[in-house]
């Protein structure tokens, strides 16, 4: 009904203004005295020229565009309308005057004037009315005080809809842009007072609330900069999305999201070759093991967008694998998903699975990934991560499946727990297998993946949004971190590369302080840490290292043509040794309970070199920790270099 009055609404004022640029016309062409020849013809003139106009106007679409968001664009349309409109009026006016004597004279500048008047009117009206609203909004009590960063046109869009929208709790107060030439001027209104390094200034000076980043085109490396800058003032941060997320050149309030803990890392999103991941997977059956998990589902999410001929997706928990199964159906309608709830602790299930559908390609990245967890529970660690993964490896080496790709962790190095541990000699079975197999093994390690369950941040957030306190176990606590999205398609990538039982390394950056992570998720929402949420340090679990490592000392280090991805080549087992480890693992599950942890861990010490059990009682001096701080510093610098 609304959309009904506003269309007549409309249509009427385009008709008055249009027989008021009529009538002009008619005053401009004759001096303001018009002649009562002409002016017999005027109600002739003005009917057909306003029915016409307005069916140009309706024709590009005039009356479907939200003017409060008018650009350049939207006055053509009100150009090309009128000029149509008047082409037309040409046209049959000449055709009535030819060849039906109608009699009736129209001057030819008539069709100019008029053309050119309506525009101006129509178009006035439009802007006039954009005036108004923009004249009469002013900043109200319950608003929230914003600095707006970026003054370009998607800065021009936010301040529209901070202005405009019913439901905005925010007003823009001031602009701050680093084009020096945009400095002491206004952009709709709104003043431009200063560069990045001016934001504390400018928060203080204006009691600013809230900030809004709103450059989508800035660079990550620059979004990061920025982001830190602005959590010295605790404000509000938000950021606007990128450039491929604009649509239609409109900004909506629900797509001004919060800054979150990725735009801290200033890492650009990873690139990877679009023709070779669609050459491995698409009209293949792939099989993704864990496809529930946090890793698991978006590896899903990213293979279903290159066609594959099936999707198998293997997990434990079935309202996990529904809900992904679900999200793959609804976005990827034509691709053929086949849910299948099973344990790859369970060998004759695996090979059922592995006869019946036959997959091409494995992702294995179903595991128990919990340190603290699996140190008190050494042997679950032992029955999903090591005899799970041989499971999952035998069955595509007997099934002749094309590539199994295992995701790995940064734990694996020099293994300080049993979760690591049992990763790293889960490296070591598909590093075998590639020796005796057709099939193509290989793993991908990586760090800490944020937002991933049981990780970190979504701890961090839980115990903010309680009030506090926030709990980190050692202020010198380093992590390599890694997107979700970022992190699988580097897996992904990695898959085409396999061919000699690679062990990839993911570049991940710079190592991140936890407890500098914990202090930024609390300014990022608008609190100050050890004031408003206090940080407590609650002493090293279990099995956890100060840092992680990203090779062993006998891995040598080899680039790729990714440049985000290396390579770590391991000592190997050979295949009767390594059966002769799985047979040792699977006596210790079979006894289960009666395996005490201390046999355990002894028959891990035999098979991973570099595993050591840390000594708790013994206190790491702060000198000792920077020494092995730098060390990983220095392993990732060489990376980068390479």
């Amino acid at each position: 009904m609304y959309k009904f009055l506003r269309l007549m609404a409309l249509l009427a004022v385009d008709a008055v203004l249009i027989a008021v640029s009529v009538y002009l016309s008619y005053l401009l062409r004759f001096d303001f005295k018009v002649r009562p020849e002409f002016a017999n013809t005027l109600p002739y003139v003005m009917s057909v020229y306003i029915a016409l106009i307005l069916v140009g106007f309706y024709s590009f679409k005039i009356y479907k565009r939200i003017w409060q968001y008018a650009s350049i664009g939207d006055i053509i349309a009100i150009l090309k309308g009128a000029l149509v409109g008047s082409i037309a009026f040409f046209v049959i006016h000449q055709y009535l005057y030819h060849y039906m004597n109608s009699g009736w004279v129209v001057p030819r500048s008539i069709y100019l004037l008029t053309t050119m008047i309506s525009f101006i009117t129509v178009g006035a009206s439009r802007f006039l009315w954009r005036l108004i609203r923009d004249n009469y909004i002013k900043i109200q009590p319950h608003h929230r005080r914003s600095l707006i960063v970026g003054a370009g046109e998607v800065g021009g869009m936010v301040v529209r809809e901070l202005k405009h929208s019913p439901n905005s709790e925010m007003y823009p107060i001031a602009f701050i842009d680093d084009d020096l030439q945009k400095q002491n001027y206004e952009v709709l209104g709104i003043p431009v007072v200063g560069t990045r390094a001016d934001i504390k200034k400018t928060v203080k000076q204006h009691k600013i609330d809230d900030i809004i980043i709103a450059i989508p085109t800035a660079s990550k490396a620059d979004l990061a900069d920025i982001v830190n800058l602005c959590k010295k003032t605790g404000c509000q941060i938000k950021v606007v999305p990128r450039v491929y997320d604009l649509i239609n050149g409109k900004i909506s309030l629900n797509m001004i999201r919060d800054v979150s803990v990725e735009d801290l890392l200033g890492r650009e999103p990873v690139k990877v070759d679009l023709n070779e991941i669609a050459d491995y997977l698409c009209n293949q059956v792939v099989l993704v093991t864990g496809a529930g998990g946090s890793i698991g589902s978006e590896l899903c999410r990213q293979i279903a967008a290159y066609n594959p001929k099936q999707m198998l997706l293997l997990g434990r928990g079935e309202n996990s694998i529904y809900n992904i199964e679900l999200e793959i159906q609804k976005k990827y309608p034509e691709v053929l998903i086949e849910p299948i709830i099973a344990d790859i602790q369970h060998k004759p299930r695996l090979n059922e699975i592995f006869e019946r559908y036959r997959p091409q390609v494995v992702f294995h990245a179903a595991a128990h990934k919990h340190v603290p967890l699996m140190e008190k529970n050494p042997i679950e660690a032992i029955k999903n991560n090591i005899i799970g993964t041989y499971h999952v490896a035998d069955c595509a080496h007997r099934h002749g499946t094309n590539r199994m790709v295992m995701i790995s962790t940064d734990k694996a190095v020099n293994p300080t727990n049993v979760m690591g541990a049992s990763k790293r000699i889960a490296e070591m079975i598909v590093q075998t297998f590639n020796q005796v197999s057709q099939t193509k093994f290989s793993a991908v390690r990586f760090g800490n993946v944020l937002g991933s369950r049981g990780s970190v941040v979504p701890l961090f957030k839980k115990q903010i949004e309680e009030g506090g306190p926030v709990t980190v176990t050692h202020p010198d606590m380093t992590r390599y971190f890694m997107t979700i999205p970022e992190a699988v398609q580097l897996v992904i990538q990695a898959g085409v590369m396999a061919d000699a039982g690679e062990v990839f390394v993911l570049d991940m950056g710079q190592p991140v302080k936890i407890a500098d992570l914990a202090r930024d998720l609390i300014q990022l929402s608008g609190l100050e840490p050890n004031k408003d949420i206090k940080i407590e340090y609650t002493g090293i679990r279990p099995g956890e290292k100060l840092f992680e490592e990203l090779l062993t000392s006998e891995e040598g280090m080899k680039g790729t043509k990714h440049n985000r991805i290396f390579i770590g080549k391991s000592s190997l087992l050979e295949y009767e040794r390594m059966m002769k480890m799985i047979r040792n693992f699977e006596s210790l599950a079979i006894q289960n309970e009666r395996s005490s942890q201390e046999i355990i861990r002894k028959e891990l010490l035999i098979w991973v070199d570099s595993y050591h059990i840390p000594d708790y009682s013994k206190k790491e001096t702060k000198a000792e920790v920077h020494q092995a701080i730098r060390a990983s510093l220095e392993i990732v610098a060489a990376l980068e270099k390479r």
